[in-house]
């Protein structure tokens, strides 16, 4: 049986990962946030830890064990990135699942709008520092970029980096099946 932890867990897709994760596999989760007196927990399967993204200890101890780690945050993402990437090495924790953004590698084509150089965007600066923080890492990765997020079906295609976007809204239950599909399947992606 598969640990896993899921570092974001009150926000809205860690929340849609979580819950398919919970239906579709027998993974034993640790969900890891800020807010993680939030959480109801399914007793059996599910572990509470209230942490920061750029504490070492709370890393540490939350990711010692684990066979995966997703990160689905907000912010200041190349930090978080750098303390999630050492805290996973120094516990032998190999496969990373990370959430960034669409145009982190100008791959947004003319008819969805402007592709602004990411290092020149402050939206998209941090989560591209990030991607390449995790390119440099020699974890087993998986940088997902979705474009904006709304409740609608599971309908998703994959694009991967220098290929142009094929689309723009996706849905978090799209994002979460994918996910899973990582989980499950370890040569998917990566």
């Amino acid at each position: 049986m598969k640990k896993g932890l899921i570092i974001g867990a009150t926000g809205s897709i860690g929340s849609a990962v979580r819950k398919m994760l919970l239906a579709k596999t027998d993974v034993q989760l640790t969900l890891y946030s800020r807010r993680a007196s939030r959480l109801k927990l399914t007793v059996d399967r599910e572990t509470a830890v209230a942490g920061s993204a750029t504490d070492d200890d709370q890393l540490n101890q939350a990711i010692k064990g684990q066979d995966f780690v997703f990160v689905a945050l907000s912010g200041d993402m190349n930090s978080f990135a750098a303390h999630i990437i050492s805290a996973m090495e120094r516990n032998g924790v190999q496969r990373l699942i990370f959430i960034t953004t669409m145009g982190i590698y100008q791959e947004i084509p003319a008819w969805l709008g402007d592709s602004p150089e990411p290092y020149h965007n402050p939206i998209l600066k941090s989560f591209r520092q990030a991607a390449d923080r995790i390119e440099q890492s020699d974890l087993n990765y998986t940088i997902i970029r979705p474009g904006w997020y709304n409740n609608g079906p599971i309908n998703y295609e994959i694009t991967q980096k220098g290929e142009p976007f094929g689309g723009h809204d996706v849905s978090r239950g799209s994002i979460a099946d994918y996910v899973v599909k990582l989980i499950t399947e370890p040569t998917l992606d990566n």
